[in-house]
């Protein structure tokens, strides 16, 4: 690799110390290296922190310097570039970061000789409607979500797979995830846990009002209707949420269609630590 670009987290690197500190790294080995600070776009703009636009188009790799909240809207602004990410964990210890501030020189070291691969990740695309009215289309990296809204209590939400009929629940909610984000709420609420080099989706209820509930795992090519029922004749509020970013408020008899998106996610992978050890050190605390 020869072209770079940073995206930093400027809560967590506000002199832009570590950023300017690549870039400094890099251009010493001849390589080309520009810093994009993170800001709030305008908010008629189809991104929230970083303008694709801005990123030239001959660059080979967006180093993200943050968190895995850094690293998921990263993924989310640059989606239609389809550039491989580099997640640098300047943090505590996330899921979606290759590497931690501790390992920056020598990880640039592999990228510069190319001892490296990218892994290609899955995304979900999510369209909600109201009647046959179109209110919201998105995609997301780890999860959309359907949770209560307004008063405190549970919602009930028919559930479809391809058209037939698979459950209804009474429940806070239900996480549709990717094996990316099996490791984010859905893990939090009891989901299970799958390698996110897989492809499949995951149905997970948020504290729901029953003994027998569990996740369904679905393969990728399942198209997944979530409808919100009405109680007693009102409606209820609810509201659905992609990778905790943008939202839409929702009410009885709407509902959103949930299936693979066409779009992936590449990150740089060197080996330096797997999925498996962060999982292991995650669980056990360290």
């Amino acid at each position: 690799m020869d072209k770079f670009y940073v995206i930093t987290n400027m809560q967590k690197d506000p002199q832009l110390k570590v950023a300017k500190g690549i870039q400094k790294y890099l251009e010493k080995r001849g390589k080309e290296c520009l810093v994009q600070e993170m800001a709030q776009s305008d908010i008629i703009q189809n991104y929230k922190y970083t303008d694709p636009a801005k990123i030239p188009l001959d660059v080979e790799c967006v180093l993200v310097l943050g968190g895995d909240g850094t690293v998921l809207q990263a993924s989310r602004d640059l989606v239609e570039r389809d550039i491989p990410l580099f997640g640098i964990n300047i943090g505590t210890l996330g899921y979606l970061a290759e590497i931690g501030a501790d390992y920056i020189e020598p990880a640039l070291d592999k990228l510069i000789l190319d001892d490296y691969v990218t892994e290609k990740r899955m995304m979900l695309q999510g369209t909600a409607y109201h009647g046959r009215k179109h209110i919201l289309s998105d995609v997301a990296l780890n999860d959309i979500v359907i949770s209560r809204s307004g008063r405190l209590r549970v919602i009930d939400v028919n559930i479809f797979v391809n058209d037939r009929f698979l459950n209804s629940y009474s429940a806070d909610g239900i996480i549709v995830s990717t094996p990316t984000g099996s490791t984010g709420y859905n893990l939090s609420v009891g989901g299970p846990i799958v390698s996110p080099s897989a492809s499949m989706i995951l149905l997970t209820p948020i504290a729901p009002h029953t003994l027998t509930a569990r996740s369904v795992i679905l393969p990728d090519d399942a198209k997944v209707k979530i409808e919100i029922e009405r109680r007693n004749g009102s409606d209820e509020e609810a509201e659905v949420t992609f990778d905790g970013d943008t939202s839409v408020k929702m009410k009885g008899k709407d509902f959103i269609e949930i299936e693979k998106s066409n779009r992936t996610v590449r990150f740089v992978k060197i080996d330096q630590i797997s999925f498996l050890e962060i999982l292991r050190r995650k669980m056990s605390g360290a």
